[in-house]
């Protein structure tokens, strides 16, 4: 809406533009001739272009600024979705699922809000819930779809005599291998006392301190089924000390303080000159985990995290994580700072306008816009009358980059 269409003092400038769900103007006042750009806030679309003629603003563009809209949320198989307020798909709005008779919600997060990049968290997943039919003795079999996968509870299920089934619904869980290390072993590739690995990884040990000797595999990998290829090592040995010599001690790692004598003396009777050393420290604690692009986590965010918590991120729809060996879905808290990679992979669109300039078409579906998930491919046919030159028309989306093909008249 237009509050101050004139103004009678040029030099009055910023205080009277005034449009809904604008940001402020850059200056103060506006000089006779000058134009000004008024742009919408974050979550709004349009604008507005104004001239300083004479001590009067002269609107040459004028597009209020409105919510932006988002595309269709997304079905989900055996469930249904509905707006919590409002009735259009419009920045703001949240859509919640829920599941339909014998189905049970999967995914932890069960909507979806409409944010100024699109729609946050992933499409929810349902699964045949517990209520299925079956006479006694019957058995159900579960596996996970996903090889990245394991089954979290039993993987058959009987139907007893009481009617009832002998265990619930198994769920699939990520597949990781978890292990602490002890105060005298390090892993070179994670810091921290807490390892945690996807199947396929490898990690290596070493001992911390002289003296020590590592006994057991120096490497170990995950396996697809959650456990480790051979049993964790050990750091093993002693340190020999003849009466009246002394030795120093230091804190192994940052914010640990020595608490007692740095230096103790091996004495004429075997004894020590003092009780040994301890290392005490404060765990410095992270604030809330950062943004990441075209990502948001899963849960709501905490102003503090302990060392240790990590966050699960969910790209937005239509973009991928990248979950080759440095990237994950967690970022992890150590001593204060967040540690880990994460990567959303961008979808490549095609409109009709770009295949119109290239004289080609979608070889099976008709849309007037489409997109691409990373890795995907789509695949392209020449216009009637026209002949393929240079590119092959069956294409893949690489993070956002698509070479569409192009066909010429013959």
């Amino acid at each position: 809406t237009w509050v101050n269409d004139s103004l009678v003092d040029p030099q009055a400038g910023k205080k009277n533009i005034k449009y809904e769900n604008t940001e402020p103007v850059e200056k103060a006042s506006y000089a006779d001739g000058e134009t000004v750009k008024v742009n919408c806030i974050t979550g709004y679309t349009g604008l507005y272009r104004l001239n300083c003629e004479k001590g009067e603003w002269k609107k040459s563009i004028e597009r209020p600024c409105a919510k932006r809209r988002c595309s269709h949320p997304g079905d989900t198989p055996n469930g249904d979705f509905k707006l919590k307020e409002g009735t259009e798909f419009v920045f703001g709005v949240t859509v919640e699922y829920t599941c339909k008779k014998g189905y049970e919600m999967t995914s932890r997060i069960n909507h979806r809000t409409c944010r100024a990049q699109g729609w946050d968290n992933a499409v929810p997943v349902t699964a045949s819930g517990n209520t299925e039919e079956g006479r006694y003795g019957d058995v159900i079999h579960f596996e996970c779809v996903s090889s990245d996968k394991m089954i979290d509870g039993h993987n058959d299920i009987r139907c007893e005599e009481t009617g009832k089934w002998s265990d619930a619904v198994p769920k699939c869980k990520e597949t990781k291998c978890v292990a602490k290390l002890t105060e005298n072993m390090r892993s070179d590739e994670h810091p921290g006392s807490e390892v945690s690995v996807r199947p396929g990884q490898t990690i290596s040990f070493s001992c911390v301190g002289s003296g020590s000797t590592l006994q057991g595999q120096k490497k170990i990998s995950c396996q697809s089924n959650g456990e480790w290829s051979n049993p964790f090592p050990k750091c093993t040995g002693k340190v020999s000390v003849r009466p009246g010599q002394t030795i120093t001690f230091s804190c192994v790692g940052s914010g640990s303080t020595l608490q007692g004598q740095k230096k103790i003396t091996c004495q004429s009777n075997g004894e020590w000159s003092n009780p040994f050393p301890k290392c005490t420290g404060k765990v410095t604690a992270c604030g809330p985990p950062p943004d990441v692009n075209f990502a948001d986590t899963i849960e709501f965010k905490k102003d503090e995290y302990n060392t240790g918590e990590r966050v699960e991120y969910s790209c937005f729809n239509k973009y991928t994580l990248d979950l080759r060996q440095s990237f994950s879905k967690y970022l992890t808290c150590e001593q204060g700072e967040w540690r880990g990679n994460i990567r959303c992979l961008k979808p490549c669109t095609v409109t009709v306008e770009e295949m119109d300039r290239r004289g080609i078409e979608l070889a099976h579906v008709n849309r007037q816009k489409m997109f691409a998930p990373h890795d995907d491919y789509i695949s392209f046919v020449c216009k009637r009358g026209k002949v393929s030159v240079g590119s092959a028309l069956r294409q893949q989306c690489n993070d956002g980059v698509m070479a569409l093909p192009e066909c010429v008249r013959q």
